[in-house]
């Protein structure tokens, strides 16, 4: 083993949390950091996860706009070339660019896989031996998340989320087990590469964590788009001749057969698509004597922090960037002696959901403010009612809706559904976060006519007192 190497910052894990705990923390300092990965730097967002669906999906989010949309011919999807757009966002799985970033940025990159041996102490191990790694002020787990896979799937070598962006060999027939994001979103684009989808739910509703109106209008999009929906369905049993863990991307085996209650369904492949768990079985927790229920229960050491999937936050990108920027900053201001400034209230948790129609929400659904104890006003309208919205397809789907506080006239959360979903939740975010009461909303002046309009027809639907400060 060589002599331990030291550092200011330890972080264990290059995705895109790690990458900016790293950076917040030393920038613009004296410190050094060091990030510790065994995989690609840049992690599951750039190479199996955000960058990769997305780049599949955007293309065939156009075709579908082009064939409801009059005065432009209607495109298609060539299989091949999604494939190769796909390759061409995640770099062609070559994380030399990422390294590139990363000493640009003044961090050592060590190639391994690192674990805690005792306090702000790490080993690495990699195929050309062990190195142990100190940490001066802090070391942050920012290892991500693992695909659930269930004992009743453990022998078929089903497909996660990695050979589902990763595809390479099309299947004919592709049966997803889940009802959220990734199994909405990966029936659109396998889809779209000519499998025949078949999503088996258990849930009674898709996407169980937004407004019901927005799933069902999920629903909707897919079952239009010839994708076999069965909610409220359980998996009792599941078998798979020549089951082998093949390549990511290719298919692992012979037909899948899932006996269900709604009836067997048979498939060239089975994606599941059922969760992920922080990513902590194997990061030396045991050494300084933590659990990961230590970890996502934030009952941690000052010296140490979590960020992103591992934290047992919302597996969401943007979510963990933030994390890490804000544990960054904390790292820096205490190496300094001083105290990082943070706001007093929670940051409220955007999400996208890039299906077709897309959807987009941030805050509390309606029955989650009721369930807090707030006393609430919703106001919802549809998608199509402003201007802007209505131009941008022939035939707009789904609605939006604002949860207000009927106390205080603040936003508590916003749910949009339809096309730019996406470009319209960050002004609530902003509201939510900034606690801009509805009276001053409505003076924030949308251009017409674009789909921001969308917010005055909203705020318009409100009981006339929503327009004046509430009583004092």
């Amino acid at each position: 083993m060589d002599q331990t190497r030291e550092y200011d910052v330890v972080v264990i894990g290059g995705g895109p949390a790690g990458e900016n705990a790293a950076q917040y923390a030393v920038e613009g300092t004296s410190m050094t950091a060091a990030i510790i990965e065994g995989e690609l730097l840049g992690g599951e967002c750039s190479y199996w996860a955000c960058m990769p669906s997305k780049a599949l999906l955007r293309p065939v989010a156009v075709a579908d706009i082009t064939s409801d949309l009059a005065g432009v011919s209607t495109a298609h999807v060539e299989a091949q070339a999604l494939l190769e757009r796909r390759d061409t966002w995640v770099s062609h799985y070559d994380d030399s660019g990422q390294a590139s970033w990363a000493e640009g940025a003044g961090l050592a990159v060590l190639r391994g896989h690192g674990r805690l041996v005792g306090e702000r102490t790490v080993e690495v191990v990699s195929s050309e031996g062990t190195t142990r790694v100190r940490a001066r002020q802090a070391v942050v787990l920012a290892t991500g998340s693992s695909a659930r896979v269930p004992d009743l799937y453990a022998d078929v070598h089903a497909w996660d989320s990695r050979d589902a962006t990763g595809v390479v060999e099309v299947p004919d027939r592709l049966a997803i087990v889940g009802g959220g994001v990734v199994a909405c979103e990966a029936a659109l684009w396998m889809t779209a590469l000519g499998s025949q989808v078949t999503l088996v739910v258990r849930d009674r509703r898709l996407l169980g964590r937004t407004e019901p109106f927005a799933a069902d209008a999920v629903l909707d999009g897919l079952r239009e788009r010839g994708v076999t929906v069965h909610l409220g369905t359980e998996v009792s049993d599941v078998r798979r001749e020549g089951a082998e863990a093949t390549v990511t991307g290719k298919v692992h085996g012979g037909t899948v057969t899932l006996t269900t209650s709604a009836g067997e369904v048979e498939a060239d492949e089975l994606l599941l698509a059922i969760g992920r768990a922080p990513r902590l079985d194997d990061v030396g927790l045991e050494a300084v004597d933590l659990t990961p229920d230590d970890v996502t229960g934030g009952r941690l050491p000052e010296w140490l922090h979590a960020v992103g999937d591992a934290s047992g936050g919302p597996p969401l990108t943007h979510w963990g960037k933030h994390q890490a920027r804000v544990v960054g900053a904390r790292i820096a201001a205490a190496a300094a002696g001083e105290v990082a400034w943070e706001p007093d209230r929670e940051a409220p948790v955007p999400q996208v959901v890039f299906t077709e129609p897309e959807v987009a929400s941030v805050g509390l659904t309606e029955a989650q403010a009721r369930d807090a104890g707030h006393d609430v006003v919703t106001t919802k309208v549809p998608t199509s009612s402003a201007a802007g919205t209505g131009l941008l397809r022939d035939h707009v789907a789904g609605d939006a809706q604002l949860v207000v506080d009927a106390r205080t006239h603040l936003l508590l959360g916003a749910t949009f559904v339809g096309p730019e979903a996406g470009e319209l939740v960050h002004a609530a975010t902003v509201a939510i976060t900034g606690g801009v009461p509805t009276h001053v909303l409505r003076h924030a002046v949308a251009s017409y006519p674009t789909a921001a309009e969308l917010w005055l027809r909203l705020l318009e639907e409100l009981p006339r007192e929503f327009r004046v400060p509430p009583p004092a």
